[in-house]
């Protein structure tokens, strides 16, 4: 059977990127071995791959279901994974890409968040080990347009008081997630969700904003990485050059985009505009 012949592409992509990092890890490893001094502090990378790993490589080698993402815009993800992984990685979404990402962060944290309950319980019926949570949206696509109009008259949704967690009165603001999204800093957020393309769906406003608002507000070094997909789109472009900021931008690929915003506590206060992100 010439199973080899009819993978796609874009699998092949994600068998060789789980390879790369199986075998990066033991060369890391094997050469920190190498030139151990027991006087000097040494990061050892464990060598062995994670379960995660070793359950993605079989899915999608033995599976014809793509990745939502080109392979293209999969790599801008990767490249950053890469290189801050162990790290806390946000997903908005759960779907055919999920052990991917998983896999892409072996030995991170890594946690996904899905509106619809009854799919979370499809993709997790096969891939159990999957850390991921129902939750709700207050928003609706159809409001998008009146959210931007109005967000300036309510001041917890300004960046100066913004905040996340049990900020009722901004309704950008996703008050009702996990405690584990709010006690953690996130290094990586990717926007891939909630559905956005009828009237009555949540829409990526909220999710977009909150994001935002988790990386201006974070206390750790660095900046966080955010991708936004799916920009093709007219409201999800609106608000991330509304909240993500432009100047902030760094990598546009396909239908993805990157960014990297710095904490505001880095951030000369001269820069900082009370009412606006940007």
């Amino acid at each position: 059977m010439k199973y080899r012949n009819v993978i796609p592409e874009k699998l092949w992509f994600i068998l060789v990127g789980l390879a790369g990092l199986i075998a990066g890890s033991i060369i890391i490893s094997t050469f920190n071995r190498s030139n151990y001094n027991p006087l000097l502090c040494t990061r050892v990378v464990d060598s062995n791959p994670t379960t995660n790993q070793l359950n993605a490589i079989l899915h999608y080698a033995t599976s014809k279901i793509t990745p939502q993402q080109s392979n293209q815009e999969i790599r801008v993800s990767f490249d950053v994974l890469q290189l801050l992984s162990p790290c806390n990685f946000l997903v908005f979404g759960l779907g055919f890409d999920s052990q991917m990402w998983s896999a892409f962060n072996p030995r991170g944290t890594t946690l996904f968040l899905e509106e619809d309950p009854k799919w979370v319980q499809t993709v997790l019926k096969d891939a159990s080990f999957l850390h991921a949570h129902t939750v709700t949206y207050r928003t609706q696509l159809q409001e998008a347009d009146d959210l931007m109009k109005s967000y300036r008259n309510v001041p917890s949704c300004l960046p100066a008081n913004a905040y996340v967690n049990g900020n009722t009165e901004c309704k950008l603001a996703l008050t009702n997630l996990p405690d584990e999204v709010y006690d953690k800093e996130w290094d990586l957020i990717m926007i891939d969700a909630p559905k956005g393309y009828f009237a009555e769906a949540p829409g990526r406003m909220a999710a977009i904003w909150s994001a935002a608002v988790m990386a201006r507000n974070r206390k750790g070094p660095g900046v966080t990485h955010v991708f936004l997909h799916d920009v093709d789109r007219k409201v999800e472009k609106m608000f991330a050059m509304e909240f993500l900021c432009k100047k902030y931008l760094v990598k546009a690929v396909g239908r993805l985009w990157h960014f990297e915003i710095p904490s505001m506590a880095n951030v000369s206060s001269s820069v900082i505009s009370g009412n606006s992100f940007c």
